[in-house]
Parts: structure tokens; C-alpha cells; sequence
């Protein structure tokens, strides 16, 4: 059985990741409302004007540890025996599986150069794990247009 890794961080799909990864952030960021969603929106944006391609440099550099961070959770899936959507096995356990992959950017974070990168990362951090959790859906269809 194939480890998610093996299967999005194969040299003919990692780029199809990355580009539908940058696609689900832009969906769940303009999905945003109220005063969170502001927040959001103006934190993605000033990310964003940081450097052109940021979002794809991102994607691409986070995709592998993501990958790992996921793959227990598709592992159980594939133990489950269910064979519909991985969505059955890793929403109902989404704040488990964003605390994951928040382990990582946070990691991350502490290490930006950039102050103002680093200041809006962490000003918007205590909102990241809502947000990510309502990204899990999206994150499950995109595992699911590649396993």
C-alpha cells in the first residue's frame, strides 16, 4: 500500500498538488466572512505582496511535511476498509489533523526572516486553527482526486 507521500510527492504529480493546494487557500480565503474573514483576507494579502509566487513557494515547501503529517490519517482510512472518500475517516478527527499541520507552520513561522511575514503569521495564528479545520473538507477532496 502506497504512503500518501508516495503518492503526492510522485516527480509527475507534486506540481498538480501544489497547483490544486494554492487553488483550495484561495477558495477557503475568499470563503472568509465577518471580522476573522477581514483579518484573514488582509494577512493572505499582505503574504501575498510579499513576493511574487509566494503562495506556490509555500505550497511547494510545506507539501512534503504535510504529507507526512497526513499520512496517518489516510493510513487509517485505508485500515478502515471504507472505500468512499478519506473524508469519512479524517473530518470527523479535523482538529486532530490541524493541530498536524499547524505543528508544522508553526515551526516555520518562528524561522521567517521577514518581520512583517512573521508578525502577521502570528497575529492571525490564534484564527488558523478554526480556519484550518474548516479547510480539512477541501484538503480530503484534494487527497481523494489523487489516491
Amino acid at each position: 500500500m502506497a504512503s500518501l507521500t508516495d503518492i503526492l510527492l510522485a516527480d509527475d504529480m507534486k506540481r498538480k498538488v501544489v497547483d490544486d493546494a494554492c487553488r483550495l487557500i484561495e477558495d477557503e480565503v475568499r470563503a472568509k466572512r465577518g471580522m476573522s474573514g477581514l483579518a484573514i483576507k488582509a494577512g493572505f494579502k499582505t503574504f501575498r505582496r510579499f513576493k511574487p509566487g509566494a503562495l506556490q513557494m509555500a505550497v511547494h515547501g510545506l507539501l512534503d511535511e504535510f504529507a507526512v503529517a497526513a499520512d496517518p490519517y489516510y493510513q487509517d482510512h485505508i485500515a478502515s476498509g471504507k472505500t468512499g472518500s478519506v473524508a469519512q475517516t479524517m473530518v470527523p478527527r479535523k482538529r486532530e489533523m490541524a493541530d498536524s499541520l499547524l505543528v508544522i507552520t508553526d515551526r516555520r513561522g518562528q524561522r521567517f526572516d521577514n518581520r512583517v511575514i512573521k508578525k502577521a503569521y502570528f497575529k492571525l495564528r490564534p484564527m488558523a486553527q478554526r480556519a484550518t479545520e474548516d479547510a480539512i473538507p477541501g484538503v480530503c477532496r484534494l487527497i481523494d482526486r489523487y489516491v
